[in-house]
């Protein structure tokens, strides 16, 4: 009896995995499809939630609603971490992480005024699109973007380490030649106002006034416009340096042009044959 339960368990899992994680099936499908407009119009009610006015008038049915996909999410959680074949994976996966976080801030928002409007991080569970279409080109795509910036990691490091200590810099500098009377009341004050300016975003609530401090303004636009493309530039190389096709470093023996499709057996320029 028990060995029969056991087996019956084992099949419901199975079955519930292949529907809820298969594509290829017509409940699969369906469920992602269901699942997709839950998590698009969970999202929408969270984003009309906080519009004062909406609120006011439509406050009731914005607060079950959100507590009907919070149900509905924590549910499909249940339902995932019951047909995982190995649940701590899921747990400490990407989805698992944000499937918990999608139903955590409803819980929370019992303790905590506000924090149900952290649920819009379940617009990230919209990612799942990409399995549930099929997109594997966009993922192949999204692998070179995040080998890019993980080869460009370090150079991008040391770029923003000696940005943080320009900016300290021109802070300390600035903060000295304007000082509290011209609204520079503290260095980080005045380093804020140092990342403002580098960064050409310029909001205006603070601004030098003296001469000098204007000079040194003008230091600070004309650097932020000299560097802020360095990372662009270290990012688009490791980018085309990861899409570029591998190559078979191989030299022709009758042309001597290096670097051939991988099983080439001949030269792409003069025809010879490579391995000689």
């Amino acid at each position: 009896m028990k060995q029969l339960t056991a087996e019956a368990i084992t099949h419901l899992r199975n079955r519930i995995h292949v529907i809820i994680e298969g594509t290829d099936t017509r409940l699969g499908k369906l469920f992602d499809i269901v699942l997709l407009i839950a998590i698009l119009a969970s999202v929408a009610v969270v984003m009309l939630d906080s519009v004062l006015y909406m609120r006011l008038q439509y406050g009731t049915i914005f607060f079950y609603a959100e507590w009907f996909f919070t149900i509905l999410f924590t549910m499909e959680y249940a339902l995932r971490l019951f047909s995982a074949p190995n649940r701590l994976r899921y747990v400490f996966s990407f989805f698992g992480v944000v499937d918990l976080l999608s139903v955590l801030p409803s819980y929370l928002s019992l303790m905590f005024v506000g924090v149900q409007y952290l649920l819009v991080i379940r617009v990230l569970r919209i990612l799942r699109i990409f399995r549930v279409l099929k997109l594997k080109a966009y993922m192949q795509q999204a692998g070179f973007l995040a080998s890019a910036l993980k080869t460009s990691q370090q150079k991008i490091t040391v770029f923003f380490l000696s940005l943080v200590l320009l900016v300290t810099i021109f802070g300390s500098i600035i903060y000295v030649v304007e000082g509290p009377e011209n609204g520079f009341t503290s260095i980080p004050l005045s380093i804020y106002w140092a990342v403002v300016t580098m960064t050409t975003v310029g909001y205006g609530d603070m601004s030098p006034k003296t001469p000098l401090g204007q000079a040194i303004a003008s230091m600070v636009m004309i650097t932020g416009y000299s560097i802020i493309a360095v990372p662009t530039g270290i990012f688009t190389s490791e980018l085309a340096r990861n899409m570029r096709p591998q190559l078979n470093p191989v030299t022709c023996p009758n042309c001597g042009k290096f670097g051939h499709a991988i099983a080439a057996e001949f030269c792409d320029r003069c025809g010879h044959a490579l391995h000689v």
